[in-house]
């Protein structure tokens, strides 16, 4: 194996762990996301859980974070939640994932 080759493999192998690992955040963000939302419904314990599996799958709808703001904000309809309000909560809460993942917890 020449060292372009092995060097060819880093690249790939980090490109691959980044991308696990932004998969994996914006999982943990999404379900925060959904916890937060579901408080804010009244939902708790296994009700608020289901709601956040809930917004975690409609990650899977399209690329991008518009599917998840979509469903939030269509169910926090009449709560007095601003979009502002929800995406700076994406915002926070996908710091708060990473910061959870790279802790390891």
């Amino acid at each position: 194996m020449t060292t372009f080759d092995k060097r060819e493999e880093g690249f790939e192998s980090k490109f691959a762990h980044d991308e696990e690992l932004h998969f994996k955040a914006m999982a943990r963000r999404n379900k925060l996301l959904g916890l937060w939302a579901a408080g804010l419904l009244g939902k708790t314990g296994a009700d608020a859980d289901a709601y956040a599996k809930e917004v975690v799958m409609a990650d899977f709808e399209e690329a991008g974070d518009e599917d998840v703001f979509r469903k939030i904000a269509k169910d926090l309809e009449g709560k007095g939640v601003t979009e502002q309000q929800i995406r700076q909560q994406m915002n926070e809460l996908i710091a708060q994932a990473v910061a959870q993942i790279q802790a390891g917890t």
